[in-house]
């Protein structure tokens, strides 16, 4: 009879690489990955293959040399750097005698402990039991058995059909409670849209210094720490900036190589406030020796969560770790700022930060002198509902003179509101 192993906290990690560039990854990356989740790395079996074994993944051969790693170290489980089918885990489990995890069940476990709402919690929850729902089969044999005793013998559900079922009405209540959260999200959206207040998302790879640098413009004491998906719950705070006003900036949970599909569909609520936000500012880590390829991996997560139209600011963090480059603003050939340089460890360059976001948000923004005969009181009441008539006078005629600032869109709405003729009492210096 094969009874599931019981997991522990010493593992053998298990790297194998594969020629086609799309099955490549990164055994630092696991390291770290192993290394968040609390886990002590004993021996790394390295290996490589032109394509993963339909049974074991690796060789036989291969197998066996984990199997005698296993006894050497006595560890309570193997942790594969890649995405193992359940047929290939179970198999491996008969061989290695010991619990066997690939990368995703790492990534979920991680996601586990970092949840602290209950809306990230609920996600989490989701996001595992989808994928172990395509793993019960394995390892319990006594799931195929039908229920014995008084009153459920003869034809009746097996051990595994009633966990089937349960796991389905889990998910479903999941989903449910999920959606209500999702409505609250969307109401705190519209609520800001009504008031034109413009949202700045963190985006970028795990442990670029997103959080770090979320604590430092905005004074907050948000968990951050050297260690991947360190910040799993989406964070917002409300900045003042100069030229723009008030400003609502989210904090999101950083991306990684091959982030499972069922993370990227549980996490969409949370995905939601990157999706819709005026500005992202791309944090990445200069000092990562495989930038360029973390930079291509979270434009491709943003491709998957329809987010790559959003306008975006590259911040190049953690030039304190490297020698001879300053903190400056880097602009394109019209001026306008594209990669801001700062460290936000030490707090050098993030007022150029601040700048550059405030550049880039002014232009959705109008700021002008209004010239109002005495009819359009309506229309002064208006802007100054806004909150947007930063002066007022009159000239010789009577005449209100207001200079406002307010966003482009609110000025459009008004421009529907009472007619395009409005747009003639902006005083031309």
């Amino acid at each position: 009879m094969f009874d599931r192993y019981k997991s522990g906290e010493q593992a053998v990690l298990v790297h194998i690489d594969f020629p086609k560039e799309g099955d490549r990854e990164d055994l630092h990356e696991l390291e770290l990955l192993v290394s968040s989740a609390g886990v002590s790395s004993l021996a790394v079996v390295q290996g490589s293959r032109q394509a993963p074994h339909p049974k074991l993944f690796v060789g036989t051969g291969k197998a066996e040399e984990i199997a005698e790693t296993v006894k050497i170290h006595n560890a309570d489980v193997v942790i594969f750097n890649h995405q193992l089918r359940p047929s290939q885990e179970r198999n491996l489990e008969r061989i290695l005698q010991c619990r066997v995890l690939d990368r995703t069940t790492l990534i979920l476990d991680i996601f586990a402990q970092r949840a602290r709402t209950h809306e990230g919690k609920l996600q989490v929850e989701l996001a595992q039991l989808r994928h172990m729902s395509t793993r019960l089969i394995r390892g319990w044999t006594h799931l195929e058995r039908q229920k014995g005793g008084v009153g459920l013998r003869g034809p009746g559900e097996t051990q595994l059909e009633t966990d089937r079922r349960l796991l389905r009405a889990r998910l479903q209540n999941i989903r449910a409670r999920l959606d209500k959260v999702a409505v609250q999200r969307e109401q705190g959206r519209r609520a800001r849209s009504r008031n034109e207040i413009p949202t700045v998302s963190l985006v970028g790879y795990t442990n670029a210094g997103k959080s770090t640098l979320f604590n430092r413009i905005t004074n907050s004491d948000v968990y951050a720490a050297d260690q991947l998906f360190a910040t799993l719950d989406p964070t917002l705070r409300k900045l003042e900036l100069g030229d723009v006003g008030p400003v609502i900036l989210a904090d999101t949970v950083g991306f990684i190589r091959h982030l499972p599909h069922d993370l990227v569909a549980a996490f969409k609520a949370t995905l939601t406030e990157t999706r819709e936000a005026d500005l992202q500012l791309h944090v990445i880590d200069v000092a990562d020796a495989r930038l360029k390829e973390n930079i291509e991996q979270v434009q491709s997560v943003l491709k998957e969560i329809e987010a790559d139209e959003v306008p975006q600011l590259l911040v190049y963090n953690k030039i304190d770790a490297l020698d001879d480059i300053t903190a400056r603003i880097d602009r394109d050939d019209e001026g306008q700022p594209i990669r801001v340089w700062l460290s936000a460890q030490t707090g050098e360059g993030c007022e150029l930060l601040s700048e550059a976001i405030s550049e880039l948000l002014a232009k959705q923004m109008l700021s002008e002198t209004l010239l109002l005969a005495p009819q359009y009181g309506r229309l002064r009441s208006s802007l100054f509902s806004l909150s947007a008539v930063s002066d007022e006078r009159f000239d010789e005629q009577g005449n209100w003179l207001l200079d406002v600032r307010l966003p482009v869109v609110e000025w459009n709405r008004l421009i529907k509101e009472f007619g395009p003729e409005i747009a003639g009492f902006i005083v031309c210096d």
